[in-house]
């Protein structure tokens, strides 16, 4: 991700090599005070998504979606909404709708090859984890990838291959990708309707959402906008969907966008408001897999089997966006002006805190780059503790470990983005 600024112009000139370009917020009459919400809550959540992507990690079953309905998933699509504002609002604004679409075309297009190669990467590790004679398991299998060994003869039926390429068939893992790119396709009509009037927008979103929703569909009939995930599958009723849906998914995404624009304005920092928000996601908690879980809670137990359709993560249901927004406001609230609570961190970490924050903000700003590698990262460190085992030390250092990967994957992004060799060719040139 590229250093910008919330100013249009510094926005526009960053280069689009990953989901969204950082921020920072300019101050009246003085230098530009960096903004490290966005970063922050990014870098934090790309190292939570490792965690949930590593299988059989026992810190998985502590991580903050497990104390409520809504998880990291969340707080990187809404951030990265607030994110796409900045990147892409200025070329709309500055250079109208046919250059801010071509900009969002190239965007995806970058995207798309992100999952492609991530696809095939993380199929080829699998198979190799599969024939070591030290495991056990097949790893390819795990991931639901018979259709691309088993079940189809690539050569005499290479359909297969085009489903892949096409996004017609999505497993499971690595449908977070596609899912950005639709998004990213309904951004030119989010503007457009935009300049019409703000409340096409709102209408457009909540009513595609309603549209996203299997419950709403099967009650009454509605249309139910996803997308196959398996194109072999002839009958429609036994048809898998992307599990991620884009028209679910997107009312999060453009929340964030319509408040970085301006479109929504930011909520009050009032008792009231806070006491809401932290009395939702207190209430929640019973309900929440640790309630369910660690407490025992029947009622909840049977609640959840009843009423799956409410926090669906697949739809995105209307719970999780509530409980979402009530967390985003308490966060929203804590981080402080610009961030300027985070910046001074923890009294007990002392002045731990400063190369610490440093590097979530780092992971943050790279967090294409980084959620790539985390996907192949996730699925080894979970062959390694099928190898060494699941004790309280070995979960410690796998996890440590690729932390410490994605960590370097950033820095080396970061590096690789400043293009090191034209500073050296230019101290050359002026030797």
């Amino acid at each position: 991700m590229s250093d910008t600024t919330l100013h249009p112009n510094a926005a526009d000139k960053a280069a689009p090599d990953a989901i969204a370009p950082s921020a920072a917020a300019p101050t009246s009459g003085g230098p530009r005070v960096r903004d490290v919400r966005l970063d922050f809550f990014r870098g934090v959540a790309m190292f939570i998504i490792l965690f949930a992507h590593t299988p059989g990690n026992w810190i998985t079953l502590w991580i903050p979606a497990r104390w409520g309905f809504s998880d990291a998933t969340e707080m990187f699509v809404f951030c990265s909404g607030m994110a796409s504002a900045i990147a892409f609002g200025a070329t709309f604004d500055r250079a109208g709708i046919l250059l801010g679409t071509a900009r969002v075309v190239f965007r995806i297009w970058q995207v798309y090859w992100a999952h492609i190669g991530t696809f095939f990467a993380t199929a080829a590790l699998m198979v190799y984890f599969t024939d070591l004679e030290a495991t056990s398991r097949n790893y390819w299998g795990n991931l639901n990838l018979w259709m691309l060994f088993v079940e189809s003869d690539m050569w005499e039926n290479p359909n297969i291959l085009l489903s892949v390429m096409t996004l017609q068939w999505v497993p499971n893992l690595f449908d977070i990708l596609p899912m950005y790119m639709v998004i990213l396709a309904m951004m030119p009509v989010i503007v457009l309707l935009s300049r019409v009037h703000l409340g096409l927008v709102a209408l457009f979103v909540v009513t595609v959402w309603i549209f996203a929703q299997r419950a709403l569909s099967d009650a009454y009939g509605i249309p139910y906008f996803n997308f196959t995930a398996e194109p072999w599958v002839g009958d429609d009723n036994w048809q898998r969907r992307w599990f991620l849906n884009p028209f679910g998914w997107q009312l999060a995404f453009f929340t964030g966008f319509a408040f970085m624009r301006g479109w929504l304005p930011k909520p009050p920092v009032n008792v009231w408001l806070i006491g809401f928000s932290a009395a939702i996601v207190i209430a929640n908690i019973p309900f929440s897999n640790i309630g369910v879980r660690e407490f025992g809670f029947d009622f909840a137990r049977a609640w959840r089997s009843e009423n799956a359709a409410w926090f669906s993560k697949s739809d995105f249901g209307l719970l999780r966006f509530v409980q979402f927004l009530a967390l985003a406001y308490l966060g929203w609230v804590i981080a402080g002006d610009k961030g300027n609570r985070i910046r001074a961190g923890a009294s007990a970490l002392g002045r731990m805190w400063a190369p610490i924050l440093a590097i979530i903000l780092k992971v943050g700003q790279q967090s294409l780059a980084v959620f790539v590698v985390s996907i192949l990262v996730g699925r080894t460190n979970g062959v390694i503790l099928d190898l060494v085992g699941r004790d309280y030390w070995s979960m410690t250092w796998v996890n440590a470990l690729g932390m410490a990967l994605l960590v370097i994957t950033a820095y080396g992004a970061a590096w690789m983005k400043s293009q090191p060799w034209r500073v050296r060719a230019q101290k050359h040139a002026a030797a």
